[in-house]
Protein backbone atom coordinates (compact mmCIF):
# COMPACT_ATOMS: atom_id res chain seq x y z
CA UNK A 1 0.00 0.00 0.00
CA UNK A 2 1.31 3.80 -0.69
CA UNK A 3 2.20 5.83 1.87
CA UNK A 4 2.15 9.67 1.32
CA UNK A 5 4.92 11.95 2.94
CA UNK A 6 4.26 15.58 2.27
CA UNK A 7 6.53 18.46 3.42
CA UNK A 8 6.05 22.06 3.70
CA UNK A 9 9.60 23.62 2.54
CA UNK A 10 10.22 27.07 4.19
CA UNK A 11 11.04 26.76 7.61
CA UNK A 12 10.38 23.05 7.50
CA UNK A 13 13.19 21.39 5.47
CA UNK A 14 14.84 25.07 4.89
CA UNK A 15 15.86 26.76 8.10
CA UNK A 16 14.67 29.78 6.55
CA UNK A 17 11.93 30.94 3.69
CA UNK A 18 12.98 31.19 0.35
CA UNK A 19 10.17 32.92 -0.45
CA UNK A 20 11.50 35.88 1.34
CA UNK A 21 15.06 35.43 0.56
CA UNK A 22 14.47 35.26 -3.37
CA UNK A 23 12.91 39.06 -2.39
CA UNK A 24 16.22 40.65 -0.61
CA UNK A 25 18.43 38.99 -2.80
CA UNK A 26 16.79 41.11 -5.74
CA UNK A 27 17.01 44.00 -3.60
CA UNK A 28 20.47 43.27 -2.85
CA UNK A 29 21.91 43.05 -6.56
CA UNK A 30 19.62 45.90 -7.71
CA UNK A 31 17.05 44.16 -9.37
CA UNK A 32 14.25 46.29 -7.78
CA UNK A 33 13.65 49.22 -5.56
CA UNK A 34 15.98 48.02 -2.82
CA UNK A 35 14.67 50.13 -0.10
CA UNK A 36 10.71 49.92 -0.97
CA UNK A 37 11.22 46.20 -2.08
CA UNK A 38 12.88 45.22 1.34
CA UNK A 39 10.39 46.96 3.68
CA UNK A 40 7.46 45.43 1.73
CA UNK A 41 9.21 41.88 1.94
CA UNK A 42 9.76 42.40 5.22
CA UNK A 43 6.34 43.41 5.94
CA UNK A 44 4.48 40.51 3.84
CA UNK A 45 6.94 38.45 6.14
CA UNK A 46 5.81 39.43 9.02
CA UNK A 47 1.77 38.95 7.73
CA UNK A 48 2.45 35.59 6.65
CA UNK A 49 3.83 34.81 10.06
CA UNK A 50 0.87 36.86 12.08
CA UNK A 51 -1.45 34.30 9.87
CA UNK A 52 -3.16 37.45 8.13
CA UNK A 53 -1.32 37.50 4.90
CA UNK A 54 -3.42 38.70 1.84
CA UNK A 55 -1.89 36.33 -0.21
CA UNK A 56 -3.20 37.64 -3.35
CA UNK A 57 -1.67 41.29 -2.66
CA UNK A 58 1.57 39.64 -1.60
CA UNK A 59 1.87 37.82 -5.16
CA UNK A 60 0.97 40.44 -7.33
CA UNK A 61 4.24 42.21 -5.22
CA UNK A 62 6.22 38.73 -4.92
CA UNK A 63 5.53 38.02 -9.10
CA UNK A 64 6.05 41.24 -10.73
CA UNK A 65 9.72 41.50 -10.94
CA UNK A 66 9.35 37.52 -12.62
CA UNK A 67 7.21 39.66 -15.51
CA UNK A 68 9.75 42.34 -16.10
CA UNK A 69 12.84 40.17 -16.99
CA UNK A 70 12.99 37.42 -19.51
CA UNK A 71 13.53 33.32 -18.42
CA UNK A 72 17.57 33.13 -19.34
CA UNK A 73 17.89 36.55 -17.02
CA UNK A 74 15.71 35.00 -14.42
CA UNK A 75 17.73 31.49 -14.82
CA UNK A 76 21.14 33.38 -14.30
CA UNK A 77 19.76 35.26 -11.17
CA UNK A 78 17.99 32.29 -10.03
CA UNK A 79 21.64 30.01 -10.21
CA UNK A 80 23.60 32.97 -8.27
CA UNK A 81 20.61 32.74 -5.52
CA UNK A 82 20.86 28.80 -5.41
CA UNK A 83 24.81 29.19 -4.63
CA UNK A 84 24.96 32.50 -2.64
CA UNK A 85 22.18 31.68 -0.40
CA UNK A 86 20.47 28.21 -0.55
CA UNK A 87 23.48 26.02 -0.63
CA UNK A 88 24.51 26.84 2.73
CA UNK A 89 21.05 26.16 3.86
CA UNK A 90 20.65 22.40 2.89
CA UNK A 91 20.70 20.97 6.45
CA UNK A 92 21.80 17.32 6.69
CA UNK A 93 18.96 16.47 9.39
CA UNK A 94 16.15 17.55 6.49
CA UNK A 95 18.07 15.81 3.57
CA UNK A 96 18.02 12.31 5.85
CA UNK A 97 14.53 12.98 6.66
CA UNK A 98 13.12 12.90 3.49
CA UNK A 99 15.65 9.95 2.43
CA UNK A 100 13.96 8.07 5.10
CA UNK A 101 10.80 8.18 3.80
CA UNK A 102 12.07 7.40 0.02
CA UNK A 103 13.58 4.24 1.65
CA UNK A 104 10.46 3.06 3.23
CA UNK A 105 8.80 3.79 -0.44
CA UNK A 106 6.76 6.48 0.56
CA UNK A 107 5.11 8.71 -2.12
CA UNK A 108 6.97 12.29 -1.31
CA UNK A 109 5.90 15.89 -2.25
CA UNK A 110 7.06 19.04 -1.08
CA UNK A 111 3.65 21.30 -0.61
CA UNK A 112 4.97 25.18 -0.53
CA UNK A 113 2.96 28.39 -1.14
CA UNK A 114 5.98 30.08 -2.85
CA UNK A 115 5.86 29.76 -6.08
CA UNK A 116 7.66 27.10 -7.89
CA UNK A 117 9.83 29.20 -10.42
CA UNK A 118 11.88 29.80 -6.97
CA UNK A 119 11.75 26.61 -5.44
CA UNK A 120 11.61 23.52 -8.19
CA UNK A 121 15.48 23.85 -8.05
CA UNK A 122 15.44 23.89 -4.35
CA UNK A 123 13.36 20.95 -4.27
CA UNK A 124 15.60 18.88 -6.45
CA UNK A 125 18.32 19.43 -4.09
CA UNK A 126 16.55 17.02 -1.62
CA UNK A 127 16.08 14.56 -4.69
CA UNK A 128 12.12 15.38 -4.53
CA UNK A 129 10.61 14.69 -7.74
CA UNK A 130 6.89 16.18 -7.20
CA UNK A 131 6.14 19.33 -6.34
CA UNK A 132 3.18 21.54 -5.67
CA UNK A 133 3.77 25.28 -5.67
CA UNK A 134 1.89 28.38 -6.50
CA UNK A 135 2.44 28.29 -10.29
CA UNK A 136 2.93 30.96 -12.29
CA UNK A 137 1.10 31.92 -15.70
CA UNK A 138 3.43 32.52 -18.92
CA UNK A 139 2.77 34.50 -22.14
CA UNK A 140 2.57 31.20 -24.12
CA UNK A 141 2.79 27.80 -23.89
CA UNK A 142 6.28 27.18 -24.30
CA UNK A 143 7.93 25.85 -21.51
CA UNK A 144 10.41 28.97 -21.73
CA UNK A 145 7.68 31.47 -22.20
CA UNK A 146 7.58 34.87 -20.11
CA UNK A 147 5.98 35.17 -17.03
CA UNK A 148 3.21 37.64 -17.00
CA UNK A 149 3.14 38.52 -13.06
CA UNK A 150 -0.38 36.21 -12.95
CA UNK A 151 -0.69 32.93 -10.46
CA UNK A 152 -1.60 30.15 -13.05
CA UNK A 153 -4.74 28.47 -10.76
CA UNK A 154 -5.07 28.68 -7.36
CA UNK A 155 -2.61 29.62 -4.41
CA UNK A 156 -1.47 27.17 -2.65
CA UNK A 157 -2.14 28.61 -0.14
CA UNK A 158 -3.92 27.74 3.39
CA UNK A 159 -7.16 25.60 2.56
CA UNK A 160 -5.46 25.77 -1.19
CA UNK A 161 -2.99 22.73 -0.38
CA UNK A 162 -5.70 20.73 0.04
CA UNK A 163 -7.22 21.23 -3.00
CA UNK A 164 -4.05 21.06 -4.78
CA UNK A 165 -3.29 17.39 -2.88
CA UNK A 166 -6.55 16.59 -3.72
CA UNK A 167 -5.94 16.91 -7.59
CA UNK A 168 -2.43 15.59 -8.20
CA UNK A 169 -3.22 12.82 -6.13
CA UNK A 170 -5.62 12.41 -8.47
CA UNK A 171 -3.63 12.02 -11.18
CA UNK A 172 -1.91 9.19 -9.17
CA UNK A 173 -5.13 7.05 -8.79
CA UNK A 174 -4.54 8.01 -5.08
CA UNK A 175 -7.00 9.39 -2.75
CA UNK A 176 -5.57 11.09 0.61
CA UNK A 177 -8.49 9.64 2.97
CA UNK A 178 -8.12 6.47 1.60
CA UNK A 179 -4.58 5.92 2.45
CA UNK A 180 -3.04 4.06 5.24
CA UNK A 181 -0.41 6.30 6.30
CA UNK A 182 0.26 9.89 5.32
CA UNK A 183 2.10 12.45 6.78
CA UNK A 184 2.37 16.43 6.67
CA UNK A 185 5.67 18.10 8.02
CA UNK A 186 5.29 21.92 8.58
CA UNK A 187 6.38 24.46 11.07
CA UNK A 188 3.45 27.47 10.16
CA UNK A 189 -0.21 27.70 11.78
CA UNK A 190 -1.27 28.66 8.40
CA UNK A 191 -0.85 24.75 7.12
CA UNK A 192 -3.29 24.01 9.84
CA UNK A 193 -6.19 22.96 7.47
CA UNK A 194 -4.20 20.25 5.55
CA UNK A 195 -2.32 19.17 8.80
CA UNK A 196 -5.81 18.43 9.65
CA UNK A 197 -6.57 16.07 7.06
CA UNK A 198 -3.51 13.76 7.16
CA UNK A 199 -3.28 10.43 9.25
CA UNK A 200 0.26 11.92 10.74
CA UNK A 201 0.75 15.90 11.46
CA UNK A 202 4.27 16.71 12.65
CA UNK A 203 4.57 20.52 13.53
CA UNK A 204 8.03 20.50 12.49
CA UNK A 205 10.22 23.65 13.77
CA UNK A 206 6.97 25.25 14.50
CA UNK A 207 5.90 28.31 15.16
CA UNK A 208 4.32 29.52 18.58
CA UNK A 209 0.85 29.26 17.28
CA UNK A 210 1.02 25.98 15.95
CA UNK A 211 3.29 24.57 18.70
CA UNK A 212 0.40 25.37 20.98
CA UNK A 213 -2.04 23.60 18.83
CA UNK A 214 -0.19 20.82 18.48
CA UNK A 215 0.37 20.35 22.01
CA UNK A 216 -3.54 21.07 22.36
CA UNK A 217 -4.08 18.03 19.85
CA UNK A 218 -1.20 15.94 20.99
CA UNK A 219 0.73 15.99 17.70
CA UNK A 220 4.58 15.20 17.95
CA UNK A 221 6.80 18.03 17.70
CA UNK A 222 10.08 17.41 15.14
CA UNK A 223 13.01 20.05 16.17
CA UNK A 224 14.92 19.76 13.14
CA UNK A 225 17.32 22.66 13.05
CA UNK A 226 18.08 22.24 16.72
Amino acid sequence: MTHLALFDLDHTLLPCDSDYEWGQFLARIGVVDSKFYAAQNERFYQDYKDGKLNINEFLRFALKPLSEHSRAQLKEWHEAFMKEVITGQLRQQAIDLVKRHQDAGDLCCVVTATNSFVTRPIVESFGIEHLLATELATSGDDPLADFTGEVKGIPNFREGKIQRVHDWLGTQNLILGELPRSYFYSDSMNDLPLLKKVTNPIATNPDIRLRNEAAKRNWPILELFA
